[in-house]
């Protein structure tokens, strides 16, 4: 322990792994310790299935129908990967993709009047979605045409548009869409959880919605991924990640004392011996009083024997209910998993839905999502503060992460690991630049 490390990384979420593999693979001296005996931190699975009864305060033991308790992988964060997104990029980049196995996710619907419908994103899909009437399929056939072909480096496929000076609204005005359209294309499709984006420039939607198309169209049933054997699982990799180039990782390890010198970090004292640091990376709970909270999420786990009604017998989807249809600000969010993916005993299905919370009933405000997921055999309910740091770092070299949102993607966790890189290092982090290194380690061939 008594030795100078470069990056010290406290916590084994999901950001904290990915930072530390970065920085391995950059040739830093990285040590990386947890208070927990397992990885994932906040976003973490959960086996065997007892712990989660424990972890939720559920008296007894489970059910004999829940089979045995190792057979089961349950997520406390809810999340799938876009097929060509930030995560799938860095994993395919990384080449963790040698530790995982992925499946795709079998559906994307929406929920409109109280029903639930899949999400038309190609221009076929749209002709025939019962989402929308003729008329309005035939103007959002023509909307989704135009984003498809729209580069702001060509002008002439921009129509008049100015990507950086018109606002989202516009966009939808100019081709004449309705709100309820508007609803399914920025939350389903864009997947805003506001309608904040309306008056942002467009250009932010539009790459977003070509983000969905483009995952989708390299697996087809949906855009999203989800690993075999559960979340738990993407921490871990990078941790490997970050061993074969050096990293030094130490579970169970209780942190007794963040070391500052004038204002600066310079090392992390545990069972009294002090490791020494230039910079560090945590996740909030480790340094509280360096950060905000900044909103609540509710997330429940709701462990089903039957798949949700009305998808098509899937054994994995997403669902979205936009705030409008529920008179909300936040969208509220289900993502189901099954024994299909390794992470429940045959016959068995995981749904978790989860939302921003916005009044002092956080259970009423995802009931229309429980709705859809009922009956159940066993909830598991959870409100998680979430917070963010309040330090940016320059002075402190004390680096914090954000807490893990509503979303059901990893797109705002990679944005959140991006920032931290460029505050730890003065330059963008560069997908081109990481490939090569792994080259000169590894070669071609690996």
């Amino acid at each position: 322990m008594n030795e100078e490390y470069d990056v010290i990384v406290l916590g084994t979420g999901l950001t904290e792994c990915i930072l530390s593999g970065i920085m391995s693979v950059k040739g830093l001296k990285v040590l990386h310790m947890d208070r927990n005996s397992y990885y994932g931190g906040e976003s973490a699975s959960i086996t065997p299935l007892e712990d989660l009864y424990k972890r939720f305060n559920i008296p007894g033991n489970p059910p004999d129908s829940m089979g045995k308790g190792r057979d089961w992988n349950v997520d406390l964060v809810p999340k799938f990967l876009m097929a060509n997104g930030q995560l799938v990029r860095m994993l395919l980049i990384t080449q963790v993709t040698r530790y995982l196995d992925f499946k795709v996710v079998e559906g994307s619907f929406v929920y409109k009047g109280g029903k639930i419908y899949k999400v038309p994103s190609t221009e076929t899909e749209a002709l025939a979605s019962s989402l929308m009437g003729l008329f309005e399929k035939r103007r959002f056939k023509k909307f989704l045409s135009f984003v498809a072909n729209f580069d702001e480096n060509d002008p002439k496929t921009m129509e008049g548009v100015d990507p950086k000076a018109t606002a989202m609204r516009d966009i939808y005005q100019k081709f004449n869409l309705g709100q309820e359209v508007m609803d399914f294309t920025g939350h389903s499709l864009a997947l805003y959880r506001t309608d904040d984006y309306l008056d942002q420039p467009c250009i932010h939607a539009i790459n977003r919605i070509k983000l969905y198309s483009e995952s989708l169209s390299r697996y087809g049933k949906s855009p999203y991924l989800y690993p075999l054997y559960g979340l738990g699982e993407l921490p871990q990799g990078f941790a490997r990640l970050s061993a074969i180039f050096g990293g030094t990782y130490m579970l169970n390890k209780p942190i007794e004392e963040i070391v500052m010198e004038n204002g600066k970090v310079v090392g992390v004292k545990s069972e009294g011996e002090v490791a020494k640091c230039k910079q560090l990376i945590c996740d909030p709970s480790y340094f509280m009083d360096r950060t905000k909270k900044v909103g609540q999420v509710i997330r429940a786990i709701c462990i089903l024997n039957h798949p949700i009604a009305n998808t098509g017998d899937v054994n994995s989807c997403q669902i979205i209910i936009p705030q409008n249809q529920v008179n909300r600000k936040h969208d509220i969010y289900v993502c189901m998993i099954s024994f299909a993916h390794n992470v429940a005993v045959k016959g068995k299905y995981i749904a978790i839905a989860s939302t921003t919370v916005e009044t002092k009933d956080p259970e009423k405000e995802i009931k229309p999502a429980l709705d859809l997921l009922e009956p159940f055999d066993q909830k598991f309910v959870s409100i998680s503060d979430l917070y963010e740091p309040t330090d940016w770092g320059t002075e402190s070299q004390v680096f914090i992460s954000r807490s893990y949102d509503a979303t059901t993607h990893f797109e705002t966790t990679c944005d959140d690991i991006k920032d931290i890189y460029r505050r730890m290092t003065g330059s963008d982090f560069d997908f081109a630049e990481m490939e090569r290194k792994k080259q000169d380690i590894f070669g071609e061939t690996e």
